[in-house]
């Protein structure tokens, strides 16, 4: 372990369930945590819950915990409330049992095969330097050529 580590970025990484981070209560020195863009953000109490299991932290995502904040989070998970919050929180908890086979992968980006093969027909079929580029454009932004052709939604 590393137990007089103060300042953790976990920013970007795919944590997603608070008890996930309950690892991370041994840390004693933990001052300083950020989890932006973890889908972990978008979960129900979360700032509640971080102050709460984390009382020495400080600033969680670069905002400060503010005292008003952290008895808020003490009193909502004292509470019968907040307990029943933590076992469904703790529930969800995504442990690695030894033994175990790990979870399907799946594939989180990228074209498929038939993808692929479109997007080289809308480009080889491609007539003019500005088909070019808004194939360039729509690829950026996410979106796969249908057959060859492009359908454009202009604003």
């Amino acid at each position: 372990t590393l137990p007089n580590l103060d300042t953790l970025i976990l920013t970007g990484n795919l944590i997603q369930e608070l008890a996930d981070l309950d690892p991370l209560t041994s840390l004693p020195h933990l001052t300083y945590l950020s989890l932006l863009h973890c889908p972990v953000t978008g979960k129900p109490h979360y700032r509640q819950y971080i102050a709460f299991k984390f009382p020495k932290l400080r600033l969680l995502d670069f905002r400060k915990i503010k005292l008003k904040e952290r008895e808020e989070a003490m009193s909502l998970f004292k509470s019968k409330k907040g307990r029943e919050l933590q076992r469904e929180i703790a529930k969800k908890a995504k442990t690695f049992i030894p033994g175990a086979g790990l979870p399907e992968a799946r594939k989180t980006s990228g074209p498929s095969a038939e993808e692929l093969w479109k997007i080289r027909d809308a480009i080889s079929n491609a007539s003019s330097l500005d088909e070019v580029e808004r194939l360039n454009r729509l690829l950026q932004a996410g979106q796969i050529p249908n057959k060859g052709k492009i359908n454009v939604i202009l604003l």
